[in-house]
């Protein structure tokens, strides 16, 4: 055999698999992109999600587990905090009792809560009628006056405890010099917790049941 014809032996296998490699190098390279597409595609709809939405409502018990004590509970404000009180809530649910002070304007309050001896009322400090064997003070920070956030501030009378077991009473004292107060008078200084909530804005007060 001549070294042409060998030569073109060697040659045309190599030139018919060429096509077949580039085509594979070609689809492989399609795959990858993709797969990155893919990615990154998810990656920003991660990014992009929504928040989960506020779905414990006060008419209900889904809060986590009831971790609470009787010692004093406190949160700061946010630092654009200027909120008006426009509405409490009470209940009666499995194991704990609900207090819900509703709020107005902008920023989110702070709160200091704790049992007090007397029930006094700001500025004044007359005392304060309150039922129950203990006084719960709900000291709300953040606060302002209506004229300045522009909420009509909760005028109703004192709640009393329909349909609830440990809370007596919730006696409103409203706001003077950035703090706005509601006494609760509950059966006993029963643990208790605090937390906030959105849509509405509002801070949850909850008092578990004795024994």
């Amino acid at each position: 055999m001549s070294t042409r014809t060998r030569t073109a032996t060697i040659l045309l296998p190599l030139l018919l698999a060429g096509p077949i490699l580039l085509a594979g190098c070609a689809e492989r390279e399609t795959s990858e992109a993709a797969s990155s597409s893919s990615v990154e595609q998810s990656s920003d709809d991660a990014a992009t999600a929504p928040a989960a939405a506020d779905t414990v409502e006060d008419g209900t018990s889904d809060a986590p587990g009831f971790l609470a004590d009787t010692e004093t509970d406190t949160a700061p404000a946010s630092p654009d905090a200027a909120v008006t009180v426009s509405d409490i809530r009470i209940g009666g649910h499995d194991g704990f009792d609900r207090v819900v002070l509703e709020v107005g304007g902008t920023g989110t309050p702070g709160w200091d809560v704790r049992y007090v001896d007397d029930a006094t009322s700001q500025g004044s400090g007359d005392p304060v009628d309150v039922a129950g064997d203990a006084v719960l003070q709900v000291t709300l920070t953040g606060a302002g006056y209506p004229y300045a956030t522009g909420v009509e501030e909760y005028s109703g009378p004192a709640l009393t405890g329909a349909g609830t077991s440990t809370v007596a009473e919730v006696v409103y004292d409203a706001t003077f010099e950035g703090t706005s107060v509601a006494f609760v008078g509950t059966g006993a200084k029963n643990p208790f917790r605090v937390y906030a909530m959105k849509n509405p804005t509002r801070v949850v007060l909850e008092v578990a049941h004795s024994g």
